[in-house]
């Protein structure tokens, strides 16, 4: 028979977690996760399979602009201001979106994965400031080359809205090739202007995460870099729970 002092052991897609019973004894923090990648990392294919498996709230700063401005929030109609205008809209407006989705019940309680935000340092202290860091700052490291050859050889079907890639995910048919086309900025030309801001952005960014950055080989099958951020979040959760057990 359990006693009240007793842990429950439980596991969750092999990760053992510990929830205690004892009065007083805090559960885990979940995790707190960012992650950053150019054009072309793979960071979208990776925050679902981060999020299908640790059940991670997912956070994209873009979404959340276009939902608050959707349902027309104070800052949202801040945000759709500056949109009509056709200017960016200001770091702080966006960081109090982030923010209070960040402190939203289900990304308290189940964790959250922040998906390409910060891209600056100012975006960074301004979370800093607002005593929002992560566990881990995932970075996806991809030679350039192949992220060019990733986006110039990018395809779209506008009839199905799928993206195909001309050498990776050729179209499965004749008449499907036919009738895809090319975004405007996948050329050679812009994604390299692309790169060379990210670049110089991210590096400003990891100068605030530096001891938290994970640099991951992004030029790898999906299933083998997901491997890598797999085992990272593993032993962060272990790290976790060991220090609510003492």
């Amino acid at each position: 028979m359990e006693s009240a002092g007793d842990a429950k052991v439980q596991v969750v897609e092999g990760i053992a977690t510990i929830e205690n019973n004892e009065a007083g004894k805090p559960k885990p923090k979940p995790l707190r996760i960012m992650i950053s990648g150019a054009p072309a990392s793979g960071k979208g294919t990776q925050c679902e399979l981060i999020t299908t498996k640790y059940g991670l709230v997912h956070i994209a700063a873009g979404d959340l602009l276009r939902a608050e401005v959707t349902a027309g929030s104070e800052n949202g109609k801040l945000a759709k201001e500056y949109m009509e205008k056709g200017l960016l809209v200001p770091n702080d407006i966006v960081v109090m979106m982030v923010k209070n989705r960040l402190w939203q019940p289900d990304a308290q309680e189940k964790g959250w994965l922040l998906d390409g935000y910060p891209r600056s340092y100012s975006q960074a202290k301004a979370l800093e400031d607002l005593g929002i860091r992560p566990d881990l700052f995932i970075l996806l490291d991809v030679p350039e080359e192949i992220l060019v050859e990733r986006v110039v050889g990018r395809r779209l079907d506008p009839i199905t809205g799928k993206i195909y890639h001309l050498k990776y995910s050729p179209p499965e048919t004749e008449e499907i090739a036919s009738r895809l086309t090319q975004r405007f900025d996948d050329t050679e030309e812009k994604v390299e202007l692309r790169l060379k801001t990210h670049h110089l952005n991210v590096e400003d960014v990891l100068s605030i995460y530096k001891d938290l950055t994970l640099k991951v080989n992004g030029n790898l099958s999906k299933d083998n870099v997901f491997a890598q951020i797999d085992s990272a979040l593993k032993e962060l959760l272990e790290k976790k729970n060991a220090a609510s057990a003492t």
